[in-house]
């Protein structure tokens, strides 16, 4: 099967295509959200995938918006992550580190009171749950030019620690209606400054946080994630500038040799009449580099998207909670295990590390 064979990606070979898509847990349950002994061991199970993707990694405490998600901010936290990747690197895996912001979707609770950022002041009307509580989400505060240049450094300064730690890479969390896609959208960006209005000017801050993270690492170490159908969520809908936007990203991220964009299909019902029914064909007419992608795959549509040349490797989220040996399964043709959703998001080892690896 194609999936199982080996592909570069970046400076590494990787020894199949079944990548383990960035997947929120909530176990760093302490103070300071530093990883912990647990979660070594829950991404040393999982070192059968050609490359992990960790679960996304908040780059500093203005990024946070969910209860025990890890950061990469401080130097406790980096020794907690050294932990993970030498797991993961002893059972012979590859991981890189999901760099991310939340910007609207969150809630002052984390915030000592003040008000989370975005690019405008548009409430994105969802439930959050926060250290006290489940609460409606806030209209966030536009984030000045000071704050665009700090987030931009804190990206940077997270990056050199996931290099630090032993990550292979880091991968920008540019998708799925967080801060970048927020800038993005001309439902959630109404700026009128250098950030907002034209195409370039709404992604011009992803662009130099891109920029800012190519200063201090390889672009071979560099990967990053879109979702360009994301549609009914944190305020987000499609426009008629949704599509042009995403290619005009796309097309500008040829110039930097990455190691992988990764590229979402639709994961909610999506009622539009500017939905595009195959994002992964569309955009492998336009991107040059390793495409990666991800969308509720099983192992038949996962191959099937390989064969037809769309995708260069496919990622799986779900299915790996359930199944830590998930490449092995698949070659030995094992069923897959449907995970306990109860337990996504609860804190300890049950349906976190408790999952058996099957006998083939």
């Amino acid at each position: 099967m194609k999936i199982l064979e080996p592909v570069q990606v970046g400076n590494m070979e990787l020894k199949n295509r079944v990548i383990m898509a960035p997947l929120t847990r909530c176990r760093a349950d302490n103070p300071g959200r530093v990883p912990t002994d647990l979660m070594a061991e829950y991404y040393r199970q999982r070192a059968g995938a050609g490359l992990i993707i960790s679960e996304a990694t908040v780059v500093s405490p203005k990024g946070i918006g969910y209860v025990n998600t890890p950061g990469l901010y401080s130097d406790e936290q980096a020794e907690g992550w050294k932990k993970v990747t030498t797991a993961v690197h002893g059972a012979g895996g590859r991981i890189f580190a999901q760099l991310w912001h939340v910007g609207s979707i969150s809630h002052p609770d984390f915030h000592e009171g003040e008000l989370p950022h975005s690019a405008s002041d548009v409430d994105p009307k969802i439930p959050i749950k926060t250290p006290l509580g489940r609460k409606y989400s806030v209209a966030p505060k536009p984030m000045t030019e000071e704050d665009i240049n700090q987030t931009i450094s804190d990206f940077k300064n997270a990056a050199v620690r996931a290099i630090k730690s032993g990550f292979d890479g880091i991968e920008i969390h540019s998708s799925n209606g967080y801060l970048f896609h927020q800038f993005f959208s001309r439902i959630t960006n109404l700026r009128s400054d250098k950030y907002g209005g034209t195409v370039e000017n709404r992604t011009r801050f992803y662009f130099q946080a891109l920029d800012a993270i190519h200063s201090v690492l390889s672009s071979e170490q560099i990967g990053t994630r879109l979702n360009p159908m994301y549609h009914g969520r944190a305020g987000i809908t499609l426009d008629q500038e949704s599509l042009p936007t995403f290619e005009y990203i796309v097309n500008r991220l040829n110039a930097y040799n990455l190691a992988y964009l990764h590229l979402s299909r639709p994961f909610f019902p999506v009622d539009s009449p500017l939905l595009i029914d195959n994002v992964p064909a569309h955009f492998r007419q336009i991107y040059k580099g390793h495409l990666m992608v991800n969308g509720e795959y099983d192992k038949d549509s996962g191959e099937a998207e390989l064969l037809a040349g769309n995708a260069d490797s496919v990622c799986y989220g779900r299915p790996f909670i359930g199944n830590p040996d998930l490449p092995e399964r698949i070659r030995n043709g094992i069923s897959w295990v449907e995970a306990n959703t109860a337990t996504f998001y609860s804190q300890g080892a049950e349906g976190y590390t408790t999952y058996p690896a099957a006998t083939s």
